[in-house]
């Protein structure tokens, strides 16, 4: 294999082929995580059994392995419609990759039978029931193999929320190829499913890689109330008005008019559930991961596997049945490293309709009772005020010593109040009305509402009725949801979803403890973190034009082979070649992402791209995007005033930027203000005599010059004078 064009060949490279490999095929510099020691237990012929978050790189513990070992990796995955895009990105890469699955006619899996036989192919991905066969298993014992890689491991717990029978039968292939290596790999599963895998999968003597479940770029906002659809728009345009992202429902239904909705609204949206048809699912997908800016509407159903880089949110509109469910679904955002979000609307409802589905269910008790323990960590989550990446953590037994700062609790912390006298009413109004009406009734009852239902139930004469006029209707059904879902009150599905008092209330009610709740917000607050900026917004100005024409390039190469436009190039690699701007193929090949075989097929023209956009020297510098924004349109003869106008910002901002560019060097005083030399002088004398002050603040400097001067102009001498513009 030769060497890749620019990258540095040393003694070191040259005795390790697995980071040659990395290097020549992958384009990486260094292997990641624990990466390496899991690539050398494969090498020596082990087990291994890892957990590593979506995006931390899994795939390449096995593929690398798959190519430096005699034979070809078996791939078991449980996604056959992702199969062609795998292989698709491994080709780009000059991995030789191949399937066998139902989607090929007979000739093109005789193909692959072929292909495998002689040795021509690497990579081999099959899904379980195929992987099981005993046509399958007489093939594979007619080849060489190198190892067996199990995808998605998690698929082999009867208590997981993915099972799948057959991978519970995947010990069948050691016990056929015992001197085999395997790798089960995994991005969720607490310790229990841990051990269900390692019992399955007869993985007792596997060494075990656990990397951290953090995902640090992802921000936790969960909001409660009604009218979901609404937050979920709100959530939209504040943060991703442009934006790929996923939707999740619970039903099928919801999923259909949810994308129904979302189109109405501008957006595309599309549907995705086990309902449509295989043909729909299909090109729904393909638009998913072909174009940009797609939101996809679906239950869980969708996901598994999905590789797109560039999805920067994943929204919940209902409560998830579990924390791997969420833990799972909310790591499809971000895949790249950016910033992304994750969303979760839920209400009273949610929670009383996934408890009664855990118990209708005609699962054992014990099964039943595993289900209520997991809806339970749900929502505790949900309803706390500490920091939720600790408690989500926490839950897969991994400690974060101190809060993240990067959700909202932490962003925002929800205030608390005494809710013990308010539960107290509420309880008892449950109780006085006889315990036979749902939540709305019971508060109609508390505010006094003298409506024909409850003065035909005499409800009107009770005791409780107009006690709670201290809360509007929208606190009581926060307080009614809390109530819920810490087991005070339950709903019951034979009478019709009536609420009833828990034996837990006792205490409560008998004034034996006392309650402390989050308060209802009755509006979102406006919270700093979590904002995401599309793949252009993270590039500075100086290299948009660049940026673009790169993406353009990279849309047209996908779309002339049919493959999603991360598959040629990712994000990240094209903002590294907008901003290093290589000048020779030795320069480009150093670029994260780019081995030798993408060198081939695209680096002619990613030079020749680059050349077509040589950099305005006046905005190569590190100052803001804004700050450039107004140099440049100085420059071409527009006043400070005339910018703020147009740019819709006040004067004082725009000499703000202006002082930067001056204390930078990029421009002269002159160049900002038609102040006379004497005005000037008058300025900086004033500002001298402050700076010599223990105290300094431009705000003495501006009542010495009686105020007839702006703080943003006063701000631009001082840059002259070689001072940093201080505060007020």
């Amino acid at each position: 294999m030769p060497d890749s064009p620019g990258k540095e060949s040393s003694m070191s490279q040259a005795t390790d082929p697995a980071l040659q490999v990395l290097r020549e095929r992958f384009g990486y510099d260094a292997f990641r995580h624990q990466q390496r020691e899991i690539i050398d237990t494969l090498l020596d012929g082990e087990d291994a059994l890892v957990l590593m978050p979506t995006g931390g790189g899994k795939s390449l513990c096995y593929q690398i392995p798959a190519i430096l070992r005699e034979g070809v990796g078996i791939v078991i995955s449980p996604l056959i419609a992702l199969m062609q895009d795998q292989v698709d990105a491994l080709a780009q890469n000059g991995v030789r990759a191949s399937f066998l699955n139902s989607t090929q006619t007979p000739e093109q899996q005789q193909t692959v039978r072929r292909q495998l036989l002689e040795g021509e192919i690497e990579l081999l991905y099959v899904a379980p029931e195929r992987a099981l066969t005993e046509d399958f298993l007489n093939l594979l014992e007619r080849a060489r193999i190198a190892l067996f890689a199990i995808d998605e491991a998690h698929c082999v717990s009867q208590w997981g929320h993915d099972f799948r029978k057959d991978y519970q039968s995947l010990y069948r292939l050691h016990e056929r190829f015992p001197q085999v290596p395997r790798i089960a790999l995994t991005a969720t599963a607490d310790r229990r499913t841990r051990d269900e895998i390692e019992q399955q999968l007869q993985l007792r003597q596997a060494r075990q890689f656990i990397h951290s479940f953090d995902r640090p770029n992802i921000f936790y906002r969960i909001s409660e109330g009604q009218n979901n659809r609404q937050r979920l728009w709100d959530f939209l345009s504040a943060h991703h008005p442009q934006d790929a992202g996923i939707v999740y429902c619970l039903s099928r239904k919801q999923v259909e008019s949810t994308a129904a909705w979302l189109r109405q609204k501008g957006r595309n949206a599309l549907p995705y559930h086990a309902g449509l048809d295989k043909d729909t699912r299909a090109e729904h997908q393909h638009i998913f991961l072909q174009q940009e800016g797609v939101i996809i509407v679906a239950t869980i159903a969708f996901g598994m596997g999905i590789d797109k880089p560039d999805v920067r949110f994943v929204a919940h509109l209902n409560l998830p049945k579990n924390i791997e469910s969420y833990y799972q679904e909310t790591g499809r955002a971000g895949r790249d490293g950016e910033a992304a979000n994750a969303w979760l609307a839920y209400g009273l409802q949610d929670i009383i309709t996934l408890r009664q589905m855990s118990q209708d269910s005609d699962a054992s008790d014990a099964h039943k009772r595993n289900l209520h323990s997991k809806l339970e960590a749900m929502l505790g989550l949900c309803e706390q005020a500490a920091c939720r990446r600790q408690t989500l953590l926490a839950y897969f037994g991994e400690e974060l010593p101190e809060p993240c700062g990067h959700c909202d609790n932490c962003v925002s912390p929800p205030d608390s109040w005494d809710a013990t006298e308010a539960a107290r009413k509420a309880l008892s109004c449950v109780y006085r009305t006889g315990q036979r009406f749902g939540v709305n009734y019971i508060i109609d009852v508390l505010l006094g509402k003298e409506h024909e239902k409850i003065q035909r139930n005499g409800h009107d004469r009770i005791s409780t009725f107009g006690i709670g006029g201290e809360l509007s209707s929208a606190e009581w059904h926060s307080l009614m949801r809390q109530l819920i879902a810490l087991g005070y009150l339950y709903s019951d599905a034979e009478q019709y979803g009536a609420i009833k008092l828990d034996p837990r209330c006792k205490p409560l009610l008998s004034g034996q403890e006392s309650l402390q709740l989050r308060k209802h917000e009755p509006r979102e607050k406006t919270r700093s973190g979590g904002k995401s900026k599309a793949a252009s917004a993270s590039v500075r100005m100086a290299d948009q034009p660049l940026f673009e024409a790169l993406r353009e390039y990279r849309r047209e190469q996908a779309e002339r082979q049919g493959v999603p436009p991360y598959v040629i190039l990712h994000d990240k690699t094209l903002k590294a070649i907008a901003e290093i701007r290589p000048g020779n193929i030795s320069r480009l090949s150093q670029i994260i992402g780019i081995g030798a075989k993408k060198i081939e097929l695209y680096g002619d023209d990613l030079l020749e791209i680059v050349q077509q956009f040589p950099l305005d020297p006046s905005l190569d510098n590190s100052l803001p995007d804004t700050v450039n924004e107004t140099l440049k349109r100085l420059r071409a003869g527009a006043s400070p005033q005339q910018i703020a106008a147009d740019r819709e910002l006040a004067e004082s901002s725009i000499y703000g930027h202006l002082a930067q560019a001056i204390e930078a060097g990029l421009i002269e005083l002159e160049a900002v203000t038609d102040l006379a030399p004497e005005q000037i002088d008058e300025i900086r004398y004033a500002l001298e005599m402050a700076l010599e002050e223990e105290d300094f603040r431009l705000k003495k400097v501006h009542e010495t010059l009686d105020g007839e001067y702006d703080y943003g102009l006063i701000k631009c001498v001082l840059a002259s004078l070689g001072q940093s513009p201080l505060p007020t």
